[in-house]
């Protein structure tokens, strides 16, 4: 198990710097999260957002893969269906190349109708698409589909996956899982194991909404409008293009203690000590693989961007590995 930090690139207009000034520090963020011995970089997308949501994440790791030496390099996740699986295979080879070995590609079926408009691809029948993009990526990666090929004999490949249709995908599939949950791992190792694939091997990583701070009541109200322009832009853009009615903005104050997006809720600002009893209790019994945090909501201050890359990378693992050690030994 690791610890990662993911980057959005958002950019919003209230907070808004310079765009070569704002990826040049994104950069030294991952160059940050590397020296302090974090696991991984890993990198989203979206298209059309008003406050610039990072669009092409390859793009921007093979940047972070020339900065960096010993992260590992990830999506998490990005869109194969908007892509024709050979340049993916190809972009995918060339981040592989660049950063000796490091890549792992997330990959998700996407949920925005103006995204897929935008490349001029149907979302109908998204995951069905998926399944065989995914497949076919992999082929080309694994036996010389592509030139140059990858490093790695075989890229690592997840499915971030909320569904039991997609946990299903990513069972037979024989990838990782990216979401933690006890019900969706359950669908996921059935269809892994029917599949012939080794039930040992099935693994899960996620993204947690979850961020460390030394005070996290000096910090709440400085991530807040931050926290409040994340979530009501993803609520604004679940819609767009639907003809469904935008859903009113909730107010930043409304954010802190919210539980309506279980299990975790929008967001926890915690201390790492309460970070590690959160997440040992919320993942009791998974095979994790990557545990992912936000490196930053929203375009928030920067020192609190870098304490938090600073408390994941340093101070979380060791944290839950003492848990893990506190556990019956029949129990870990």
């Amino acid at each position: 198990m690791d610890v990662g930090i993911l980057f959005d690139l958002r950019n919003p207009a209230q907070w808004h710097r310079p765009w070569a000034d704002h990826y040049a520090r994104s950069l030294e963020f991952c160059e940050e999260a590397d020296r302090r011995g974090a696991g991984g970089v890993w990198f989203t997308e979206h298209h059309l957002f008003d406050d610039g949501y990072l669009p092409q994440p390859l793009t921007f790791a093979a940047a972070a893969a020339a900065r960096t030496r010993s992260v590992r390099i990830g999506t998490a996740v990005m869109l194969p269906n908007l892509r024709r699986p050979a340049h993916l295979a190809e972009e995918a080879a060339v981040v592989d190349l660049i950063s000796g070995g490091r890549l792992e590609l997330g990959f998700g079926a996407g949920y925005r109708l103006p995204e897929y408009e935008l490349y001029g691809e149907p979302i109908t029948s998204r995951f069905k698409r998926i399944e065989h993009n995914i497949a076919e990526v992999r082929r080309l990666l694994a036996d010389g589909g592509v030139t140059p090929g990858p490093i790695q004999s075989e890229v690592p490949v997840w499915g971030g996956f909320y569904g039991p249709r997609g946990a299903a995908i990513a069972g037979r599939l024989g990838i990782g899982l990216m979401h933690f949950s006890h019900e969706m791992f359950g669908v996921y190792h059935r269809a892994w194991t029917e599949a012939g694939h080794d039930p040992d091997l099935a693994e899960v990583s996620d993204l947690l909404p979850v961020m460390l701070a030394d005070d996290p009541d000096a910090a709440w109200p400085r991530v807040a409008p931050h926290l409040a322009h994340q979530m009501n832009s993803y609520r604004k853009a679940a819609v767009e293009g639907t003809g469904q009615p935008e859903p009113p903005p909730i107010p930043e104050q409304q954010f802190r203690g919210r539980t309506s997006d279980d299990p975790w809720g929008a967001l926890e600002i915690l201390t790492p000590e309460d970070a590690a009893a959160r997440i040992h209790a919320r993942t009791a019994g998974l095979p994790i693989k990557h545990l992912i945090f936000w490196a930053s909501i929203a375009g928030m201050p920067d020192d609190l961007v870098q304490r938090n890359i600073e408390l994941v990378s340093e101070k979380l693992l060791p944290l839950l590995e003492q848990l893990r050690q506190a556990e019956p030994a029949g129990t870990r």
